[in-house]
């Protein structure tokens, strides 16, 4: 029998459905493999064991009656500590908010629980989704589950890793000029951004209102599909909301990609390294092996999306962080304010002239898309570098197509695309109009169903035999 851990999120639901397989017991295997692996990867800031077990009775009792409600229900989910779930903590891995409990559930966490999903525990990430890995919080960073002394991404690093692991199938991150497909790059998984608005950010702690998305992580294409639709829907709590019209990314899911016609932003890949540049041309490869036909996409120079999002983000992130950095600046990381306060030396002007350019560019990349049905480009320039060296850290954080996508709000995902010669993971970004999530979909499915980068997997032993650099975080359950 394939344990439990290893199964993706369709196979699990199937079983699920007709009881081959017990919530409880997936869910143990779960918890199973967290207690024994975690603390050499720091995924986990919060196991709920108790309320991961409690909920896969529940669910064990609901399908056993008969009461299906789709293909989450009883799968185990993580959830970057930056969602609000009721009576739990809300760190968003800072002391500043050591002390914050949620007093109701995030429309996301609301939307999972509606469709089944077991919620199994809160995930690391930068502090405030910002800055990088530190190491003088009161949680470590997490770690790379391919080569553990390397960077896993970020800001949603432990959702990323708690999946590359296998401790969970699905996970939720955020993604404000990454953060949900910088981490799947690095930890070698599959991490969607929708279309701005079409997940609620009700009770998310915010980095940046105009550029902060919801997004999935997950080990495959297809059971990212399953986890988004879920979280799909209006909600009036949120200004920003959309109701998505045209849900249903599963139906095209297999269509392929032949007479399609896809651009390749060679733009934003240029700056890329040997290795992700010999990648992406055999990426583009399969692509036309499998009938796409592979045009040039032509935009502004990618510095001219990446300096205009940056400062769009440190001047909203600054107006969010303002107060604290005034009376608590020394409870930041350095990272973290560092990263933060940036945004005190903008003046109206430049975030007005950021917002005018902003539009210009929008127009611009709606323009050249409606002349393909897709676009593709690299994710990283770089290969994740070592967790601990700092400048190198600071060098390559940057070095990304990522962030042009939430200026333009829509959707991006990155799926493997293979690895380095010293086995890191390298990927690659599918990129669509607004709305166009079953399409973008559509074309990541075709990719990694012809070059199978998505089935490795990380050795545990590496894991097993690593020194822990855990420190005694809470992990266990809170009232």
């Amino acid at each position: 029998m394939v344990d439990p851990v290893n199964l993706s999120v369709d196979a699990a639901a199937t079983q699920l459905r007709a009881g081959e397989l017990s919530p409880i017991d997936y869910v143990a295997a779960c918890l199973d493999r967290i207690h024994r692996y975690d603390p050499a990867l720091n995924a986990f800031i919060h196991v709920d064991e108790d309320g991961a077990l409690k909920a896969a009775r529940r669910a064990a009792d609901e399908l056993a009656q008969g009461n299906w409600r789709g293909p989450l229900h009883g799968i185990p989910v993580a959830v970057k500590d930056i969602f609000d779930i009721e009576g739990q903590r809300t760190s968003a891995h800072s002391r500043l908010r050591m002390d914050h409990v949620a007093n109701a559930d995030a429309f996301a966490i609301r939307k999972l629980r509606e469709a089944g999903a077991i919620l199994i525990g809160k995930t690391a990430l930068h502090e405030f989704a910002t800055g990088g890995p530190s190491f003088d919080l009161p949680w470590p960073p997490a770690r790379n589950p391919w080569k553990r002394s390397h960077h896993p991404g970020g800001s949603s690093s432990g959702s990323a890793v708690a999946v590359a692991a296998g401790f969970v199938p699905i996970a939720l991150g955020t993604d404000t000029g990454g953060s949900v497909r910088n981490p799947a790059t690095a930890c070698g998984i599959t991490g969607m951004k929708p279309t701005y608005g079409t997940i609620s950010r009700t009770g998310v702690f915010p980095l940046s209102f105009s550029l902060d998305h919801v997004g999935v992580l997950s080990r495959s294409v297809r059971d990212n599909v399953l986890a988004m639709e879920a979280l799909l829907g209006s909600d009036p709590d949120d200004p920003s909301s959309i109701g998505h019209p045209a849900p249903r990314f599963y139906a095209s899911l297999e269509d392929g990609v032949k007479g399609l016609r896809i651009g390749v932003i060679e733009e934003f890949c240029a700056p890329a390294g040997k290795e992700t540049l010999d990648a992406f041309t055999e990426a583009c490869r399969v692509l036309e092996r499998l009938g796409a036909e592979l045009v040039p996409l032509n935009l502004s120079p990618l510095e001219d999306y990446v300096d205009c999002g940056r400062l769009i983000l440190q001047a909203e992130a600054f107006a969010i962080h303002q107060s604290w950095l005034k009376t608590r600046i020394g409870e930041y990381s350095q990272r973290g304010r560092t990263r933060l306060l940036p945004g005190a030396f903008l003046s109206a002007a430049d975030y007005i002239r950021a917002l005018q350019l902003r539009n210009v560019l929008v127009r611009e990349y709606a323009a050249a898309m409606a002349t393909v049905d897709a676009a593709i480009c690299v994710s990283s320039h770089e290969l994740p570098c070592a967790i601990d060296d700092e400048r190198e850290v600071d060098r390559t954080y940057d070095r990304q197509a990522r962030t042009p996508f939430n200026l333009t709000g829509t959707p991006a995902i990155s799926v493997p695309m293979g690895f380095s010669g010293s086995g890191l993971p390298i990927g690659l970004q599918v990129l669509g109009s607004s709305f166009a999530e079953a399409m973008v979909y559509r074309v990541a499915q075709a990719y990694e169903a012809a070059a199978g980068w998505h089935l490795h997997r990380p050795d545990p032993q590496a894991w097993r035999t690593a020194e822990s650099v855990s420190s005694p975080a809470d992990t266990g359950p809170q009232s």
